[in-house]
């Protein structure tokens, strides 16, 4: 179904530049327009060795297109990068139209995530950077899964992930690190979904993550409550007396050598991560790394800080997967003004992921 023409694609331990696996994404998406640009940026080209897995007559076209935009941003040439070619049929290539997704773009973009899980898998990269795909592309094509972190932890045969989000302050170059306990789950599911067992599990992972990908020991972690100010002793909802705070206390004793702050109410827990990555001066001792109970209660403040620049990083994997923190953009598609920073970042936190899990001997 695909085919490499690239002619040896050899391990970062044979080589000294990380060697990365940069999906298309959805094809009438802006991935393709964002990748375009990211992979122009001389920072990214010298350093990495990065091989897209798509399509490259649709990189062309999309190279062509973009092109006729007056004052459009430079952007890397198809024919000078290494592509994993996923073929399909004309029929099927002659369905995807930029801008609207759809069954043949859905399967596009899972054919493409399939062929770089399996190449990684097999010690072809170190890493997998995905462009952002629809869902409901997905669901039309007839694959199922909440998302490409759900995808991905399938394939690799491992039930304990999560989904953290990175952003490094373009203002103080603070780290902020928030890992999602629940993710793709409809709001009125949230409270039941989540149990003593799911937090100590996505504990683990932050608290592993923060040691092997970031070099932090005896972190400091900040939890969030899950009702108005964190239940108000029961007041405003019974989930914190009943078992939040319960399960909390046994998690200090279990960690004595952590800072475990919480449960801090939802609409505060945001208030000193946003003083740090905007350089209040009085901000003391910002958390490590940051644990929301459910999807939007951390990432409308991660968007608020860093929509543009957020990278969204699936932990548990046995490889290094980061993403953009945005969609496919439809609407915006072939326009030529899609922000390609976030991608980049993407990319240069999968180099630098790979590179610290090497120098703790857990690559």
């Amino acid at each position: 179904m695909y085919q490499n023409n690239q002619a040896d694609l050899v391990n970062f331990s044979k080589k000294n530049r990380p060697c990365l696996a940069l999906t298309l994404g959805d094809p009438a998406g802006i991935g393709p327009e964002v990748i375009l640009k990211a992979l122009a940026d001389p920072e990214i080209s010298k350093k990495y060795d990065v091989t897209v897995v798509g399509n490259r007559d649709l990189l062309l076209k999309t190279y062509q297109q973009l092109n006729l935009i007056e004052n459009l941003a430079s952007l890397a040439s198809p024919d000078e990068l290494s592509v994993i070619d996923v073929q399909w049929d004309r029929e099927i290539q002659g369905q995807i139209i930029a801008g609207i997704g759809n069954a043949a773009s859905g399967a596009a973009s899972f054919a493409y995530m399939e062929c770089a899980i399996a190449q990684t898998l097999a010690g072809k990269f170190d890493a997998i950077v995905t462009g952002p795909i629809a869902k409901s592309a997905w669901k039309a094509a007839g694959y199922n899964y909440p998302g490409q972190t759900e995808l991905l932890a399938h394939k690799s045969g491992v039930d304990r992930f999560g989904m953290l989000f990175v952003a490094r302050s373009p203002h103080t170059n603070w780290t902020l690190r928030a890992l999602l306990a629940t993710t793709h789950i409809p709001l009125r599911q949230v409270a039941d979904t989540l149990t003593p067992q799911l937090l100590t599990q996505k504990l683990d992972l932050l608290v592993e993550c923060l040691e092997k990908d970031f070099g932090i020991e005896n972190g400091r972690i900040a939890i969030a409550g899950l009702n108005p100010h964190s239940g108000e002793q029961g007041q405003l909802g019974h989930e914190e007396q009943d078992w939040l705070i319960p399960w909390l206390e046994q998690e200090r004793q279990k960690r004595p050598q952590l800072r475990l702050d919480g449960p801090i109410p939802p609409d505060t827990m945001w208030v000193k991560p946003g003083q740090a990555w905007y350089g209040n001066s009085l901000v003391q001792n910002p958390a490590d790394g940051y644990l929301a109970l459910y999807h939007d209660q951390g990432l409308i403040p991660v968007k608020l800080m860093a929509f543009d620049r957020a990278v969204n990083t699936s932990i548990g994997l046995p490889f290094v997967r980061t993403s953009p923190d945005h969609g496919t953009a439809f609407d915006i598609a072939g326009k030529g003004i899609a922000d390609a920073t976030s991608m980049k970042a993407a990319i240069h936190l999968a180099a630098e992921l790979v590179s610290q899990r090497l120098a703790v001997g857990c690559g």
